[in-house]
């Protein structure tokens, strides 16, 4: 089995360009045959449902087949996810399925050109079905960590084999590639000199431009979010970053389909990615602490509940180190731009998106920090500016979510209870 990047069978496109009396026959054939029965199975909804479930059945009893035969446990849910009426987003959401994969991805003989879940996620990707490729995208947080790990962390001499991992991101790669078509992301940064339209400016602005001014004054400038992908073949060092930076662009679009466990997963890893041996995270939440308990001017048992109350929720930001050891970390990795941005979009989605679990916004917040931590130390300006707004935006959320808390504490206890009617008793005489 063998890995295919560019997709197409170049043996199938010759044969029909180079044989004109073939080509002919083949095209009125299909025109006849061919063209109308997909017609009719893309005009049936009921076709081409029964073709998904089929597809998702297959993959998952195919999955099955590759698990380790000593995980029964994790094995047994599989075949009952695949009679499900919608077996692929049944094992995007299944948290077993999901760990028993993520035990055998973390193997350290996993992730070469042989390994059987590496085939198995690239060809499920390229299958087409929508729910299945959310089935992929959701161990990218995982394989991410276990290709950057095992690259920084290994020397040259000793590299190992990543073929299958590369083929994976190369897969997710070349189909963003082809979506933006050669175009890059560009987005609009308006002009801050211009008033805004929630605001009526002071002095009125002249509707012509008058002679010493220019007219491309009001326009908004253009940004680029991200420039043109180039179509890559094969994982270079000098183009990683870039190819892995593509695979977590794809999850990110897809972020709000993915499970809670993907995405606290992502946030500990991203930790790791950033450092966690650094004391100024610490130092970080101690001047935030000093800084409240002496701004307000509370009496001395006010500052007491205060501080009691911050450490409260200082400690629920604490990475529990339980069942989490066993589990394959990240190290700590280099992060260039092109990486460090997707890994912004996607911890700022998991701290702000309003249908969140707590311990993702948990892991998130401490995943923030310790990025804000390194940004310093590498002082770079783009990633302090970018993690110390995530940092402020995540302590005004707390806040808020704090202070509406105590209102509604307040509210319940300072509201009267209604007088119950006396009951009325009917008795016969």
């Amino acid at each position: 089995m063998d890995f295919r990047i560019s997709g197409g069978s170049p043996s199938s496109s010759s044969t029909s360009s180079t044989d004109p009396h073939n080509s002919s026959t083949s095209h009125h054939h299909h025109q006849n045959g061919g063209a109308d029965s997909s017609r009719n199975n893309s005009s049936d909804p009921m076709h081409s449902w029964w073709e998904s479930i089929s597809k998702a059945r297959s993959r998952i009893h195919l999955l099955s087949n590759i698990l380790p035969f000593d995980d029964c446990a994790a094995v047994a849910p599989l075949t009952v996810l695949a009679d499900s009426d919608r077996p692929a987003r049944s094992l995007l959401l299944s948290q077993p399925a999901y760990y028993a994969v993520s035990t055998s991805l973390s193997v350290p003989s996993a992730g070469s050109g042989e390994d059987p879940l590496c085939h198995w996620l690239y060809d499920t990707f390229l299958c087409g079905d929508t729910d299945l490729r959310l089935v992929v995208l959701s161990f990218i947080p995982l394989l991410c960590s276990l290709y950057l790990s095992r690259i920084h962390s290994s020397s040259s001499t000793s590299t190992p084999s990543l073929s299958g991992f590369e083929a994976v991101l190369l897969a997710l790669y070349s189909a963003e590639t082809k979506a933006r078509g050669g175009k890059p992301i560009l987005i609009s940064i308006p002009d801050l000199s211009q008033p805004s339209l929630y605001h009526t400016p002071r002095t009125p602005i002249p509707s012509k431009p008058t002679a010493g001014s220019s007219v491309n004054q009001s326009r908004p400038s253009v940004g680029v979010l991200s420039p043109p992908l180039e179509p890559q073949i094969a994982v270079k060092s000098t183009k990683r970053a870039s190819i892995v930076g593509v695979a977590l662009e794809c999850y990110y679009k897809q972020i709000s389909q993915m499970p809670s466990w993907s995405k606290v997963d992502f946030c500990r890893f991203a930790a790791d990615w950033a450092g966690q041996d650094c004391p100024c995270v610490s130092e970080l939440d101690e001047n935030y602490e000093r800084s409240e308990n002496f701004s307000n001017g509370f009496s001395d048992n006010s500052r007491a509940i205060e501080i009691e109350d911050v450490s409260e929720e200082l400690s629920k930001l604490e990475i529990e180190e339980s069942s989490e050891d066993s589990k394959p970390k990240g190290v700590r990795i280099p992060l260039p731009w092109e990486l460090l941005q997707p890994v912004l979009r996607i911890i700022g989605h998991c701290l702000l998106g309003p249908l969140n679990a707590e311990d993702v916004k948990n892991a998130a917040s401490v995943a923030v920090k310790r990025l804000y931590a390194r940004a310093q130390h590498d002082l770079v300006p783009q990633a302090i500016l970018a993690t110390r707004s995530l940092v402020q935006l995540d302590r005004r959320a707390r806040e808020a979510a704090k202070v509406a808390a105590a209102t509604n504490a307040t509210s319940n206890v300072n509201t009267p209870s209604k007088a119950k009617k006396p009951e009325i008793l009917l008795v016969s005489k």
